[in-house]
Formats: C-alpha cells, sequence, structure tokens
C-alpha cells in the first residue's frame, strides 16, 4: 500500500516535479521508465531533492541525469510506494490518459466521420468524386465540425440524405430541408451543413469557377439541381403556350400568346397545382439555352409562334419543373443549346426526360455550323460525354469550336416558321436590328 506522506517527501515537492512531468509524458505515450531522465541547467535544490532520493550523490554538473529505473526501485523498497514510479506518478498528479491510444481512437472516429461520404448517393455519382476527395485532403469537413468527429458524422449523415433527394423536382430549398432533415432552416445560409452541402451542389451542377460564388453562384447551384432558394424568384421564359381560361396562370399564358409576348413563370405558378398549357396532341415543345433566341422568335412570328421554353442557361428549378410536367403529360420536348462543354451538360440534364430529344443538337449540325466558319475557339470547361449522340463530344474535343445558339438562329427560326400554328404563318411583327 502506498505511504502518500512519505511519497510526497521524497517525490511531492516542487524540486522534483520536473521528474515527475518528464515520468508522466513517457506513460502517456506508452513508453517504458527503464532510460534516463535528463534536466539542463538544474539548481542546487534540485540537485539535492534527486540526492536525497536516491541515497546517493549525483555526478557534478550543469546537467542532472537520473535513471528512471533507479527510482522505481527506490521507491519499491523504501515501500514508499510497492507499485513502484508508474503508481507515483498516478498518486501525485492523478490519472494518466494513453495519448496514443486516444490518438488511435480519435483517428478511427474520423474515418468513421469521412466514411459516411462513401454512401451510395455519392460514390456512384463520378462528378462527386473529387468533392470526396476534397474533403478528406482540405480538412473541411473537420473545420466545419469544430474539429469534433462526432459532429462531423452527424453533418456528413446529415449531407448524405440531401444529396439522396437530388436533383429535385422543383423544390425550394426550405422544403427540401424539411424533408430530409425535419428542419426547414437546415440549410439556411451560414450554417455548417449549408455549406457542406452547397459545396456538394457545385460540384454536381460542373460551374465554372466564376460562377460558383456569392448570393447568384449559391443561386445558381442550388438551380442546377432542382431546388429554388424560393417559390418567387426562380423563373422561366416561355412563349407560344397556349394556357386555357380555367385558372389564373392559364389565363396569362393564354393572354401573352395571344398578343405574341414571351412571358415569365414563377415556380409558384408552375408548381402551385394542375398546369392547364393547353397542349394539344402531338404537339412539340421546343426549347431553348438563350433569351436572345426567344425574343428573336416572337420577334418573328408573333402569335403564330409554337411553344417554345427558355431556360436561360443552366435550368432554373421553374424551368426543370415545367419541362417536368410537359414530359410527364407526354408531349415530345425538341432541345437545343450552345455548343460548348456548358451546354453540352445543360443539355444532359434535358435531354434525360423521357420525351426529350435534341433539336439540331447533334454532331452532324455541329460539323454544319463549323464548316460554315460559325463559332470562336473553345478553351474552357470540362468535356463530357454526349449519351444521345456520342460523336457530338467526339467533334468538340476534336475542332474546339464554340458555337453559340444566337449563330443558328436563322435556322432554329424556320424550323419555329415552320410549326406555326397560325393561319397567316406568324407574320413578322418587329425587324431585329
Amino acid at each position: 500500500m502506498t505511504d502518500l506522506p512519505r511519497l510526497r517527501r521524497l517525490l511531492g515537492g516542487p524540486e522534483t516535479a520536473w521528474l515527475l512531468d518528464r515520468a508522466r509524458d513517457r506513460m502517456a505515450t506508452g513508453r517504458p521508465l527503464d532510460t534516463p531522465a535528463t534536466l539542463k541547467a538544474a539548481t542546487p535544490e534540485q540537485r539535492r531533492a534527486i540526492e536525497l532520493l536516491l541515497g546517493r550523490r549525483l555526478r557534478s554538473g550543469s546537467s542532472l541525469t537520473v535513471p528512471l529505473a533507479d527510482v522505481d526501485r527506490v521507491l519499491r523498497a523504501s515501500q514508499a510506494c510497492p507499485n513502484g514510479l508508474a503508481a507515483a506518478v498516478v498518486a501525485l498528479t492523478g490519472p494518466v490518459t494513453d495519448r496514443r491510444a486516444q490518438d488511435t481512437a480519435l483517428a478511427a472516429a474520423w474515418r468513421q466521420a469521412l466514411a459516411e461520404l462513401d454512401h451510395p448517393a455519392i460514390a456512384a455519382r463520378a462528378e462527386l468524386a473529387p468533392w470526396r476527395a476534397k474533403m478528406e485532403a482540405t480538412g473541411l469537413l473537420k473545420r466545419l465540425s469544430g474539429g469534433d468527429p462526432a459532429t462531423a458524422r452527424r453533418l456528413a449523415v446529415d449531407v448524405v440524405r440531401v444529396l439522396s433527394a437530388l436533383p429535385a423536382d422543383g423544390l425550394t430549398l426550405p422544403v427540401l430541408a424539411a424533408r430530409t432533415l425535419g428542419d426547414a432552416h437546415a440549410l439556411d445560409d451560414g450554417r455548417p451543413l449549408a455549406a457542406l452541402v452547397l459545396s456538394a451542389v457545385r460540384a454536381l451542377a460542373a460551374l465554372p469557377a466564376e460562377t460558383a460564388a456569392g448570393a447568384e453562384g449559391r443561386r445558381a447551384a442550388w438551380a442546377a439541381v432542382g431546388v429554388a432558394l424560393d417559390d418567387l424568384s426562380s423563373r422561366v421564359l416561355v412563349l407560344g403556350l397556349p394556357g386555357s381560361t380555367g385558372d389564373t396562370t392559364g389565363r396569362i399564358l393564354a393572354a401573352a400568346r395571344e398578343g405574341g409576348e414571351p412571358c415569365v413563370l414563377t415556380l409558384r405558378q408552375i408548381a402551385a397545382g394542375p398546369l392547364e398549357l393547353g397542349l394539344t396532341d402531338h404537339t412539340t415543345v421546343h426549347a431553348c439555352e438563350n433569351p436572345a433566341v426567344l425574343a428573336a422568335a416572337a420577334d418573328e412570328l408573333g402569335p403564330g409562334c409554337p411553344p417554345l421554353v427558355c431556360v436561360e442557361g443552366n435550368p432554373s428549378a421553374a424551368a426543370r419543373t415545367l419541362l417536368s410536367h410537359i414530359a410527364d403529360q407526354g408531349y415530345p420536348i425538341a432541345y437545343h443549346g450552345d455548343f460548348d462543354w456548358g451546354g453540352i451538360r445543360i443539355a444532359t440534364g434535358i435531354l434525360r426526360l423521357p420525351t426529350a430529344a435534341p433539336w439540331r443538337y447533334d454532331a452532324p449540325s455541329y460539323l454544319t455550323a463549323v464548316d460554315r466558319g460559325l463559332g470562336t475557339p473553345l478553351t474552357t470547361g470540362i468535356p463530357a460525354p454526349t449519351p444521345w449522340d456520342p460523336g457530338l463530344a467526339l467533334a468538340l474535343t476534336h475542332h474546339a469550336v464554340r458555337v453559340e445558339e444566337e449563330q443558328l438562329l436563322d435556322q432554329l427560326l424556320a424550323d419555329l416558321h415552320s410549326r406555326c400554328t397560325r393561319a397567316d404563318g406568324g407574320a413578322r411583327r418587329r425587324h431585329r436590328g
């Protein structure tokens, strides 16, 4: 049994505190107490305390070297601490945490947190592979969790829940948060989870770096996966949708078509209830990427323009919802966009719809434009496949020429003119400058 008063006299004073600290550090890191401990520039008092402890004079000099094995033997033989130096350290300074075991457990906890990001909702998406690697390489998950692996694991689980629900079909961000996380504000800007999810969403959206920052970048990233920050700011441009007299939105569409004017629909209008577009059997809805095409169609074809939807770059949640509604009703969608890698990614998302097909958006159309000398050098963007026509990606890679949709206006307008719905054939109303 430890004789605590005697042990304190031998080893518990301020002159031997350094020796206890060295022994404690070795115990905490799993090292044995069988090698000497050295103190440089020892004071006479520190030297005298060790001589009293060991019962012998030590070699003179400025430094002090103490064989810990000798200390252990003295403590055992004197019965001050029959269990030796390790037990004495605990008796005088308290329990010693095994830091090596602690570090091992901590590393295991971080591996478990990161392993949550290997869920199929992430692992099955090639576009998220760089993001997943970044989480480990940059320590973003660790920073956003405040360095707590338990918090990090909860964040990772919540990220998986959100990503499993993407792409969405015209949800607002609060609704997505409520459905996946049980808290409508869980993805509010400024929260660690929101920052983590948004970094993954930006990877999914493959947005150029210059559009990824700020409020507009946030809006564009969420829109690219079918989520709107709210149901009023998300919108889509349309022209020539017949509409109906059965509901407010239908009447707005009918009036815009009668006047041959473009119309803006919000996500609120599209998602509020049954949407009466007034389409008839076999009607093809054309879709384009750029507002200039829709504006030119309004100028040239007026009230006779066949139904045309403009997604305005990366489709908003409103655009995605409208096109999904059209496809769900079985109406064909013909899509055209810019011939560049950003345009390819936009088209890929739209052409996944069951009734969607390319509209002059294939390899022959691209090569014809290049042969005409149209386009500019393609120097940005990450190549992507074109599953509806694999030759298009090959041609775009080979020629490295970007052909914007506006450069093909005459062809696109001619196609729309051939489908004009009015007896006057969509008489030209305005002259474009």
